[in-house]
């Protein structure tokens, strides 16, 4: 964060005005990080009553008690407030420092720090007031641009992701957003480090309470705020303050905690997709368009949403409607689909993916068979959507591997031919000549071997009222056997041949050649799956 740190002892110490009295710290050594909130010269018996804590207390030393009983006592109302050191001055009263003062403060590990050299105590209370004073006007400028940050943010509602990842810009340190049951449902910065970020989330979560105000908790020091929602909390935001490098988490962090908070809040009441399902589509995209760093962050991710995948099988499945889905009725489905797999033993992840699918990964145990699962997942599709399209991918054993499962998922997505009622879903071994023609159905080239292969046909059909395609497709069916084509066509072998004959005049081919044959049904067979793409709509 950019903002100015506290000034503390150890800060003031360096500024040239008391450096120059040679300071000396001989209790308190480990207290150089206290924060000076403000300088008090005095040479008074008991200053402590003038005091309200944070004071750096400068002293000449002539009002110091001879009694050790007073001197223990001087001191102990000094720790008692707060303050935040002794600087006593050794040139006018004392040339070494009381050892009953030594004594006290090292009883408390009170700050002590001694000056050999005259300074000039207005000056050090100006110098230091002034860097105080700017530090909290430094401060007041930083809360206001971090107020500006996350109300520009709400204003054009920016999704929850870009607020977490502003909130991890704006700290230097790793931010995630987690729900009430502990899922690691955004976290940002994305990139190098979420896999030690996330790693064990849900454990390491669990044993950080929840305060009732923003502040440092467990056992790794998280700063912890809570995320309400209409009202009640639904999760809270953690900033993890142990990232290398970073600065030390202060005050101003935990306002931006806040401020993320806030924003978050009125995102969810404005947004009507759950984050829980929106961090499920961001994974499960990042996972197809091999986006993850390492297979270990792709791991950590889908664990910390409460996915286990170590020990499991993976495989992908598309859906695929005639029409697209509305953003609530696709989180219904996504609900029902999420139910039914937890219900058979799976886990998945679900989302839009490219193509105009919704993609679900299933991870299930290496004992149990993947097709029952894609089967039952089918019929919960179909129950809602008669005309959804089921295709399924490879099955893999790593996270890593998602993309090509997916990928060939898309490709049997791609050559299942509408139509097909009595198939719960489509693999690669279903992909026979019809449906590889159907997945090239927008290659110009399969348009313009069609039309030059059976164009002549199609014209004469329709300028003379025949039905020479019919029948060029029956007696290619039938394998050349002409009895048997003329039968199923319902003609007389001798109006038959003589329409075999007129087709042969007409293309100009030999229909004795196995050659030409294929050449032709090949063509007939892309015929009917470009009449039936043009029936079915635009693809």
């Amino acid at each position: 964060m950019n903002g100015s740190a506290p000034l503390t002892l150890g800060d003031a110490l360096r500024l040239p005005v008391l450096a120059a009295g040679q300071p000396e710290v001989v209790s308190g050594h480990d207290q150089l990080s206290r924060p000076v909130r403000w300088v008090h010269i005095t040479e008074l018996l008991d200053p402590a009553s003038f005091l309200k804590g944070g004071e750096l207390v400068l002293t000449t030393g002539m009002p110091l008690p001879e009694d050790p009983a007073l001197v223990r006592r001087y001191v102990e109302e000094l720790a008692d407030i707060g303050a935040a050191g002794l600087v006593i001055e050794l040139v006018r009263r004392y040339h070494e420092p009381p050892s009953e003062l030594v004594d006290a403060c090292r009883a408390r590990d009170f700050p002590l720090v001694l000056l050999s050299r005259n300074v000039n105590f207005v000056e050090v209370t100006q110098i230091v007031h002034s860097v105080i004073i700017g530090s909290q006007i430094e401060t007041l400028r930083r809360a206001q641009d971090v107020h500006d940050t996350f109300t520009a943010l709400t204003l054009r509602g920016a999704e929850p992701d870009e607020v977490v990842g502003m909130a991890a810009e704006l700290s230097g340190h790793p931010v995630v957003l987690e729900n009430l049951v502990h899922r690691a449902v955004i976290c940002g910065p994305p990139g190098q480090g979420v896999e030690g970020m996330l790693t064990g989330w849900e454990r390491r979560s669990r044993a950080t309470p929840s305060p009732d105000r923003t502040e440092l908790r467990g056992p790794e020091n998280w700063l912890v705020t809570a995320v309400e929602y209409r009202g009640e909390r639904w999760g809270r935001l953690v900033m993890l303050p142990d990232a290398a490098g970073a600065p030390a988490v202060g005050p101003e962090h935990a306002m931006v905690l806040e401020r993320t908070a806030t924003a978050l809040t009125i995102a969810r009441l404005t947004q009507h997709t759950r984050w829980e399902r929106r961090a499920q589509r961001t994974l499960l995209l990042d996972l197809v368009e091999q986006r993850c760093r390492s297979a270990g962050e792709a791991r950590a991710r889908a664990e910390a949403l409460g996915m286990r995948v170590m020990g499991r099988r993976l495989i992908v499945a598309l859906v695929t409607l005639a029409r697209g889905l509305g953003g609530e009725e696709a989180g219904e489905l996504e609900d029902r689909l999420t139910e039914e797999m937890a219900a058979a033993g799976a886990a998945v992840l679900m989302g839009a993916v490219p193509g105009d699918h919704l993609g679900v990964l299933l991870a299930f145990h290496p004992a149990t068979p993947w097709r029952p699962l894609v089967e039952r997942l089918s019929r919960s599709v179909r129950e809602a959507h008669p005309d959804a399209v089921v295709s399924v991918g490879c099955e893999v054993s790593d996270l890593s591997q998602t993309a090509r499962s997916f990928q060939q998922a898309a490709r049997v997505a791609d050559a299942a031919v509408p139509g097909t009622p009595d198939k719960p879903f489509h693999e690669l071994s279903d992909i026979g000549l019809r449906q590889l023609l159907y997945a090239l159905r927008d290659d110009m080239r399969v348009q313009e071997y069609v039309e030059r292969q059976l164009g002549r046909l199609v014209q004469h059909d329709e300028r003379h009222g025949t039905d020479l395609v019919t029948t060029l497709h029956a007696y290619l069916d039938a394998v050349g056997n002409k009895t048997v084509a003329a039968k199923r066509a319902s003609l007389s072998r001798q109006a038959f041949y003589q329409r075999l004959h007129a087709i042969e005049r007409v293309l100009g081919c030999d229909l004795e050649s196995g050659e030409q044959r294929t050449q032709l049904h090949v063509a007939l067979t892309a015929f009917s799956v470009l009449r039936l793409a043009q029936a079915s709509g635009p693809s």
